[in-house]
């Protein structure tokens, strides 16, 4: 397939998918598994970020610091430090991943997008090669149809790598890490495809049928990238962490053959799982095995019941309340960092099939028992769906939703974060509370904002203060925003 003489580039465009997330300071799995597949290969590999072709090209490799005045520019945030065109002129084969399927706001990076990026590239005499969740199509802003590439110079190739050839490329890949100079968190691959597989916007089940790795494979992966110094991991991608065959004997030997890990966290749970046979025993390990701040994101998507049927959603509104009471029952103490242990955490969407304005009278009802009953939900993401045409949403409705109701977003939106997000912040964490290993990433003006290493992590903003960026910080909590909490320095 490829020549023995290639100089192979991997170019980390960035990507977020509903199962999986590889925006800085994540990393995902795509760039890992690529890098140990071309170093299997014998082949001349490097690794370079979008930022680094941005820096080059947009800003001839200057980086002015920001005034008093400015914010830190996240576009070059994520730099690798390296001699990038050097790179580029020696490169035979680019390999540019990319896309993203659930839009969200990235604190220190901003993922490349097709329309930035082709322009970036198209002067460069080299073949140049798509994959990653942009072959499915990508957006960056919600309430949008996705972009696709139309030819452009690209080829297309999905390295939908067996989990049999993934037990050696994985374990190869872990050197990756000596070509980034920064933190990252690892974004650890369980399993693919979705054993649910209906809900209306989704694009897990077009890629993949469900297949889940094994506890040994993924344990060696993790060993190879701990001793290659990583401390910091997500069992992230995947789209429910409680249906892995083996989720407790897979925490207990993270922890027992990684014993200094920093962060051991998760992200997506079908609530029906957790309610399910195995999910309590599945809860208490989670508390006892991974660290303080966890989330299990449940999604939810719609309090409405005609539209969680209309979409043929993941849970009615009984059992995401269940399941919400069994991790407060079991993780809403707090950990060592200052966080409770195990929350979950809500995604509402707007623009799904049969949306009114009694959706939103719904969600509102929805969110204020979850208040009334006094349980704790970490986050509630608010966002409009992203439209893939190969969806039943994109099929069936298409953008007609979110065209229909996007005058009332912003109002619905704010309806929320005023109501509920607030209310619940202040019962999160209290004014008073001590949060540990805050690490400061950008300035804006005169204040800084920071987040603890983690899935989810509350943004910390210190005002009229420049703390050093990429440093550790024990903040106490003096004040609440909509979403974020105000901190000083103890």
């Amino acid at each position: 397939m490829f020549r023995s003489t290639m100089v192979v580039t991997i170019l980390d465009c960035y990507t977020d998918e509903a199962a999986g997330l590889g925006v800085p300071p994540y990393l995902g799995t795509y760039p890992r598994y690529l890098f140990g597949y071309f170093r299997e290969q014998k082949k001349e590999v490097h690794y370079l970020t979008i930022d680094d072709i941005r820096l080059l090209m947009l800003y001839k490799n200057r980086r002015p610091e920001p005034s008093e005045k400015q914010k830190t520019n996240i576009y070059t945030y994520n730099t690798t430090g390296k001699d990038v065109s050097a790179i580029l002129k020696k490169t035979t084969t680019l390999v540019v991943i990319l896309g993203v399927h659930v839009p969200g706001k990235y604190l220190s990076a901003v993922p490349g997008t097709l329309r930035e990026v082709v322009p970036l590239l198209k002067d460069l005499r080299c073949t140049k090669i798509l994959t990653g969740p942009a072959l499915f199509g990508t957006q960056l802003e919600g309430g949008k149809f996705s972009e696709r590439i139309h030819s452009a110079g690209f080829d297309e190739e999905s390295f939908d790598f067996s989990y049999d050839e993934l037990r050696r490329y994985v374990v190869l890949g872990a050197a990756i890490l000596k070509e980034i100079p920064d933190l990252r968190v690892l974004e650890i691959e369980t399993g693919k495809g979705c054993a649910y597989g209906r809900c209306s916007f989704c694009t897990e089940p077009l890629k993949s049928s469900v297949a889940y790795r094994k506890t040994e494979d993924i344990c060696a992966e993790i060993r190879a990238l701990y001793d290659a110094g990583a401390r910091y991991f997500r069992l992230g991608k995947q789209t429910c962490f409680y249906s892995f065959p083996e989720p407790i004997e897979l925490l207990r030997k993270i922890r027992s053959e990684c014993p200094d890990i920093k962060v051991l966290h998760i992200d997506n749970v079908n609530p029906r799982h957790v309610i399910g046979s195995r999910g309590e025993e599945i809860t208490k390990a989670l508390v006892k095995y991974a660290t303080g701040g966890n989330v299990a994101a449940f999604g939810v998507e719609s309090f409405d019941p005609e539209v969680i049927e209309q979409n043929a959603l993941n849970c009615r509104p009984d059992i995401a309340f269940k399941a919400i009471e069994q991790l407060n029952r079991y993780g809403a103490g707090q950990s060592p960092n200052g966080m409770p242990m195990f929350l979950p955490g809500i995604n509402i969407i707007f623009g799904l099939i049969g949306e009114t304005k009694q959706t939103h009278t719904e969600n509102i009802k929805g969110l204020q028992h979850i208040l009334d009953e006094k349980w704790l939900i970490r986050r509630i993401n608010v966002r409009q769906a992203a439209i893939f045409p190969e969806t039943p949403l994109g099929k069936k409705a298409g953008n007609k939703f979110v065209r229909k109701n996007r005058q009332h977003y912003w109002k619905w939106r704010n309806d929320i974060r005023q109501n509920i997000d607030v209310v619940m912040l202040k019962r999160l964490v209290p004014v008073g509370t001590i949060l540990s290993d805050v690490r400061m990433e950008i300035y804006d003006g005169m204040n800084t904002f920071g987040r603890q290493i983690g899935t989810y992590p509350l943004i910390v903003g210190v005002e009229k203060k420049r703390l050093e960026l990429k440093t550790f910080y024990t903040i106490r909590v003096v004040g609440h925003m909509k979403r974020s909490i105000v901190g000083e320095p103890v």
